[in-house]
C-alpha cells in the first residue's frame, strides 16, 4: 500500500476483524478472562479512540492505554522548573505546543506566558537555535522533551550549536526512554500484561533488539506498530496468531518506516551528547531507575539544569486526580472521579486530558461516552 487511505480502508477493516475473531477459540487463556493487550505509544491511543477499534474488538480482547505520551508523564514538579526557567526575565523559553498546557503546581506554561514570561511554542529544537541566533543577547532554552523518538533531532541541534559557538542556547532535558518503562510495567505486581504494541516511531530510532527481553525474558509477544488503523489491527492479529500458535517473539508490522537496527546515525548523535540518569521522576509511575536521560559533562555549557538554578522539588499530583492508576492501565480513564467534570481537554485537571495523545483526552473526543449518564451514576454512588 502507498496511500494513506488504503491504511484506512473498511474493507481491509473488516477482513482483519474476522480473522482476529477466528483466532480467539484458538488461544485457551480467552476462555478464563479477556486478553489484556498494551499499546504502550499515545499514538496508537489516539489512532484506537479516533476511528473507533476498541468497539470493533470482541469481548476477549481488553486494550489497556500505556504510559507512552512524553508530555502525560512528566512530574508536576518538572513543570514548576519550566516555569521558574521561563519566568527569569532575560530567558526567551521555548517548547513544543502540547507541554504549554501542562498543569503545575500553580500554573502551567500558557498561563506564565500570559503573565509575562516569554515563552514560545516551537516545531523542533533547530526553531529554537534560530531564536538563539537571532536574539544574542537572550538566554534562549529548549524544553527537550519526549522518548527516543526526539531524542537525536535534540542531540543533533546540540552538536550545531557546538559548531557554530552558540553560548546563548541550552536544554532543559526531561528525554525518556522506553525499555527501561515497558520492565517496570511487566515487574509490576498488579499489571498482566498478554501481550505489547511496540511503538513504532521509537523502533525506528533504535530498531527491534531493544524489545527482545519483552520476549526472550518475560515470555511476552510483542509486535512493532504503525499508526493508521490498519496497522493496529493487522498487529493485533499478529499478537493474537502468536499466542495461538504458543510463539513469543518480536515482530515488525511497521517494516516500511522500522529497519532491524534502527536509525544508526540518529543512535550515534544521542550517544555522543547524552547519558542515562540513574533515576527518573515519572507522573504516576514514580521513579524508574534508567529511564531518563541528561547531558554529558562535555555538553555541560548546553544544559539548563546546570546554567540556571530550578527548584526540582517533587510535587504529588491533585488527591483527585488518577492519572497513576490511569498510565498504569490499572483504571479506565472514566473511571476516574474526576473525568469529563472537573477534568476536561479546556480545564485538564490531570496530563492524561491535556495532549491529544494522552488516553483522558482520547476518551473524552472520542470515546463516545455519555458523559451525563456518568455523572448521573456517580451521583447516584455518592460521588458526585
Amino acid at each position: 500500500m502507498k496511500y494513506v487511505d488504503e491504511f484506512r480502508d473498511p474493507h481491509k477493516a473488516r477482513v482483519l476483524i474476522r480473522r482476529i475473531e477466528s483466532l480467539i477459540p484458538e488461544i485457551p487463556l480467552t476462555r478464563q478472562r479477556p486478553l489484556q493487550l498494551m499499546e504502550f505509544c499515545g499514538g496508537h491511543t489516539h489512532t484506537i479512540f479516533r476511528y473507533g477499534i476498541e468497539q470493533m474488538l470482541p469481548d476477549a480482547i481488553e486494550l489497556v492505554h500505556g504510559p507512552g505520551c512524553p508530555v502525560c508523564v512528566l512530574p508536576m514538579g518538572r513543570v514548576d522548573d519550566c516555569v521558574a526557567l521561563a519566568e527569569r526575565p532575560d530567558v526567551i523559553f521555548t517548547t513544543f505546543g502540547d507541554a504549554m498546557r501542562v498543569p503545575g503546581s500553580q500554573k502551567s506554561l500558557l498561563q506564565a506566558k500570559a503573565e509575562g514570561a516569554d515563552v514560545r511554542m516551537v516545531y523542533s529544537p533547530m526553531d529554537a537555535l534560530a531564536l538563539a541566533r537571532k536574539h544574542p543577547d537572550r538566554q534562549v532554552i529548549f524544553f527537550a522533551l519526549g522518548f527516543e523518538t526526539t531524542m537525536p533531532s535534540t542531540a543533533l541541534t546540540v552538536l550545531q550549536a557546538e559548531r557554530e559557538g552558540i553560548d546563548n542556547f541550552s536544554l532543559f532535558c526531561n528525554h525518556i526512554t522506553t525499555v527501561p518503562t515497558i520492565k517496570a510495567i511487566l515487574d509490576s505486581p498488579d499489571m498482566q500484561i498478554d501481550g505489547f504494541l511496540a511503538p513504532g516511531h521509537v523502533s525506528m530510532v533504535v530498531g527491534e533488539k531493544p524489545f527482545h527481553f519483552v520476549a526472550e525474558h518475560y515470555g511476552k509477544p510483542i509486535v512493532i506498530t504503525g499508526f493508521e488503523p490498519l496497522d493496529i489491527l493487522h498487529s493485533l492479529w499478529m499478537l493474537l496468531r502468536q499466542l495461538a500458535d504458543g510463539r513469543r517473539a518480536v515482530e515488525n508490522q511497521y517494516a516500511r518506516v522500522v529497519r532491524p537496527d534502527g536509525n544508526r546515525a540518529g543512535l550515534a548523535a544521542v550517544s555522543r551528547v547524552f547519558e542515562l540518569r540513574e533515576f527518573f521522576e515519572w507522573r504516576g509511575l514514580g521513579s524508574i531507575d534508567h529511564s531518563g536521560v541528561r547531558m554529558r559533562d562535555e555538553y555541560a555549557r548546553f544544559d539548563a539544569e546546570r546554567r540556571f538554578a530550578v527548584p526540582n522539588i517533587r510535587i504529588a499530583d491533585p488527591k483527585a486526580c488518577q492519572c497513576g492508576e490511569v498510565l498504569k492501565g490499572v483504571i479506565k480513564p472514566w473511571e476516574c472521579k474526576v473525568f469529563g467534570t472537573a477534568c476536561t481537554p479546556e480545564t485538564p485537571m490531570g496530563a492524561l486530558m491535556v495532549s491529544s495523545e494522552g488516553a483522558c483526552a482520547a476518551y473524552y473526543n472520542f470515546g463516545r461516552i455519555d458523559l451525563d449518564a456518568l455523572v448521573a451514576r456517580r451521583e447516584a454512588a455518592g460521588e458526585g
